[in-house]
């Protein structure tokens, strides 16, 4: 028998006491900071189960609870869960609460690598300006590789930066936006950043053998999903000298590599131990999974979260519901 109504995992302080705010007391909901992996909760404690994006779902929950809940834009792991669940369980997401947090993240990251901001502040403690010069954003290329609700605040922050703005997507939705081919745009892209969700077909879409073919010194930023970008090739194009610098909030195995640093643990992951050698590179910029993360975007998600609950409890279903693999 389940405990709460609704449990909330992944919930860090700010998250859960906005999410405490919008909550009716006639719902009995429970929080820690942990994935499920990290607890020791045998069973699922909750009709609802709601996590964030590092959490596993074990297969037993499947038929233990009654709905799944992401707090999170992207829910391709819960399209496969999905799959694998039956009918009568449900799947919900958000989908209208942080895009313009992680587009000016994506900014923030961008300009950070422009100005070399980690190697300014190292110096300070000498006040050398040597190896410091950085460039301007006005009159650069931008690429935006997948132009949904967040790619486009990334198309109109460049804009707003005097960029020259160009946007990939294989759904060209805005009117206003310069859609071109990525691998013809790439040679000329002083910025490549990807907002795409994730799907079977652009898994590994920033491989090696393509983002080769980028203009020497472009800066790769992704604030999408990890499993886009593989550490091996970043890595490459980084010694090779073809990119001048990346940033990522999101990473491959990024339930295993959360987990793994919070406990200080052992990274086995090749992919994983990749990552962990370029977060000692200085042109290279490392956040953890953070881009949502602003007080607007917060109170937005949390008041979201509540609405999905809510609405389940009274209804039996999701305002907002994970489409099927094959929508």
């Amino acid at each position: 028998m389940n405990i709460y109504d609704v449990y909330f995992y992944e919930a860090f302080d700010e998250e859960e006491r906005q999410i405490r705010q919008f909550l009716p007391e006639t719902i009995r909901a429970g929080f820690t900071y942990k994935t499920i992996q990290e607890c020791d909760h045998l069973n699922a404690p909750a009709r609802i189960i709601s996590t964030r994006t590092q959490t596993i779902i074990p297969d037993l929950w499947l038929t233990e609870a009654e709905a799944f809940l992401t707090r999170s834009t992207g829910y391709d792991y819960f399209q496969s869960l999905k799959n694998k669940a039956g009918q009568s369980v449900h799947f919900g997401y958000l989908p209208l609460y942080c895009a313009r947090a992680v587009a000016e993240q994506a900014m923030l990251l961008w300009m950070a690598l422009w100005r070399k901001l980690p190697q300014q502040t190292a110096q300070f403690k000498t006040f050398h300006r040597d190896g410091l010069t950085g460039r301007e954003s006005r009159g650069k290329s931008l690429l935006v590789v997948g132009v949904g609700n967040i790619g486009y605040e990334v198309v109109q922050i460049g804009r707003g930066l005097d960029m020259i703005v160009r946007g990939v997507d294989i759904v060209r939705k805005h009117n206003d936006v310069d859609y071109v081919d990525f691998d013809e745009a790439l040679p000329e892209a002083d910025i490549i950043v990807s907002a795409m969700n994730l799907t079977p077909e652009n898994t590994g879409y920033f491989r090696y053998e393509r983002l080769k073919k980028a203009k020497p010194g472009a800066l790769f930023v992704n604030v999408a999903r990890g499993e886009q970008s593989p550490p091996s090739g970043l890595k490459r194009l980084l010694d090779e000298n073809i990119l001048g610098g990346i940033a990522l909030d999101v990473y491959p195995f990024e339930n295993e590599l959360g987990t793994a640093l919070r406990m200080n643990s052992e990274i086995n992951n090749e992919e994983l131990k990749i990552i962990q050698t370029l977060s000692r590179y200085p042109n290279v910029i490392f956040t953890p999974h953070n881009a949502f993360n602003t007080a607007e975007s917060v109170e937005r998600k949390a008041e979201q979260s509540v609405e999905q609950v809510r609405h389940f409890t009274e209804k039996g279903s999701f305002l907002w519901n994970v489409p099927n693999l094959t929508e």
